[in-house]
């Protein structure tokens, strides 16, 4: 029966990576004949408007300033219709994508609710949540310090945004949401006002929280919480066999998401700021390599054939921009791996909220990069300070594609940087999602291995029997 799941994996593993390259094959096709006259366009109505930016500068007599303005947002709308255009050319290979994300929402939360209710009412007693939560959010405050540390450090070592010498522009309208550091938000986000308003919103903090409540009560009443954890443990396993017909489109999924991406950005967006990408992923093999080293001081050798046995979840996170997508496949290798199912329904759904160790990376190297775009100076105690400030904002960010740039962009406000230089980083944005959201999935799995073996609840798995 073993032989059979590791083949159908195997089989499901290889369907994505030919799905990811014949993406990238049809979009670039696309892009270069389908939706050419739009690209073009688009380039022309860039062109005019980085010129009547640059006019702006030096215009001196409202009457020109004014004309200046109206242009522009002549040249924006115009600008608008050609996305709208050519997003609506490949609205079906998008469609496809947003299908299975969508599917794996749906999933994502009574998952969630189900497993974490059951971990913690089968953990017995609410000191052993204590004990147990307490080693948890230790290990996720030292992973997000470290990766946050690890991003200021590359982009001070490499400047990536030194070579811009962008002026500071006029206004700041990037038309993404802003998240400004507040403790009562945070807290008022924290804590549910109602279990199925969070669910129907997949606020996984919040449906943590509940089951966290949930799940210490159910212990508590003893006998008649039995009847509801044999309840909620059906209902997993229920949700996991969803979740096993829903993957079967994983491969369709990554194939529509990299057509449309390539299609609508062309073959350049890998090429693009090829030193920025470059440098930041650079980052996140440093940050897989020290977070793997940090799992072997305390698990051993074993963590090297997790991240083997990861690679379907991986891919799957690489290939859709989303940590939420691989939710469920990357709890069922952890409990193939080993880890006792009620460390994995407790550890992993938190870390979906408290350990985002590649999104950490990356929002003080975006955070920074701006800041060096604009030749603005940010002495070392303030961006200790940003990363403090990011450590706080960042928990609890949904595990979707851009995430990361709503924190990002209410932080930059916060230390006065201007947020219009989230735009130099929307085109590749796509690309750089893809590598922290697998960056995600590896630091979440190695933190619930960790845990695991300090509750002395890893086993030997069938991975260890594999080769």
């Amino acid at each position: 029966m073993e032989i059979s799941k590791t083949e159908g994996k195997s089989k499901l593993t290889t369907y994505i990576i030919i799905a990811l390259f014949a993406g990238i094959l049809l979009g670039y096709a696309l892009n270069r004949n389908y939706l050419n006259n739009e690209n073009e366009s688009l380039i022309q109505v860039d062109n005019k408007i980085a010129q009547v930016a640059h006019e702006f500068l030096s215009a001196q007599d409202s009457l020109t300033i004014k004309s200046l303005q109206v242009k522009k947002a002549e040249l924006s709308k115009e600008r608008n219709a050609i996305l709208a255009t050519r997003d609506k050319k490949v609205e079906p290979f998008s469609l496809i994508a947003d299908i299975f994300l969508r599917l794996i929402k749906m999933i994502v939360a009574p998952l969630v609710l189900s497993t974490l209710i059951v971990g913690v009412a089968k953990l017995g007693d609410i000191s052993a949540v204590g004990r147990i939560g307490g080693k948890t959010l230790l290990w996720f405050l030292a992973a997000s310090f470290l990766s946050l540390l690890l991003g200021l450090m590359m982009v001070n070592l490499f400047q990536p945004g030194v070579a811009m010498h962008l002026p500071l522009p006029e206004t700041n309208e990037t038309g993404i949401a802003k998240v400004g550091f507040s403790l009562r938000d945070f807290f008022y986000h924290m804590f549910p006002t109602s279990v199925v308003e969070a669910m129907a919103k997949n606020e996984i903090l919040q449906i943590v929280i509940f089951a966290l409540f949930f799940g210490v009560a159910t212990a508590a009443v003893g006998e008649q919480g039995k009847i509801i954890i044999k309840a909620f443990d059906a209902l997993s396993y229920i949700i996991l066999k969803v979740t096993g017909y829903v993957m079967n489109l994983a491969p369709l999924a990554v194939f529509g998401a990299m057509t449309a991406v390539i299609a609508k950005q062309g073959i350049s967006i890998l090429k693009t700021y090829s030193l920025f990408v470059g440098e930041f992923y650079l980052g996140l093999v440093i940050l897989w390599l020290l977070l793997i080293a940090a799992g072997i001081l305390v698990v051993g050798k074993r963590i090297v054939k997790l991240i083997k046995a990861l690679r379907e979840p991986m891919l799957l996170a690489f290939s859709t921009a989303s940590s939420e997508a691989a939710f469920p496949k990357t709890m069922q290798e952890l409990e193939r791996f080993g880890c006792k199912d009620k460390i994995v329904s407790f550890v992993l759904p938190l870390g979906y909220s408290f350990n985002l160790d590649g999104s950490m990376m990356y929002m003080t190297f975006a955070s920074l990069f701006i800041a060096q775009s604009y030749g603005i100076d940010l002495p070392l105690a303030t961006q200790l300070s940003m990363l403090l400030v990011l450590m706080i904002t960042s928990k609890g960010i949904a595990g979707v594609p851009r995430a990361s740039l709503v924190v990002i962009a209410g932080t930059l406000v916060s230390f006065n940087i201007p947020e219009a230089g989230l735009a130099l980083l929307l085109g590749i944005d796509p690309l750089l999602d893809m590598g922290r959201s697998a960056t995600n999935v590896v630091g979440n799995s190695i933190a619930t291995a960790v845990v695991s073996k300090w509750e002395n609840a890893l086993e030997n798995g069938p991975v260890d029997n594999q080769l």
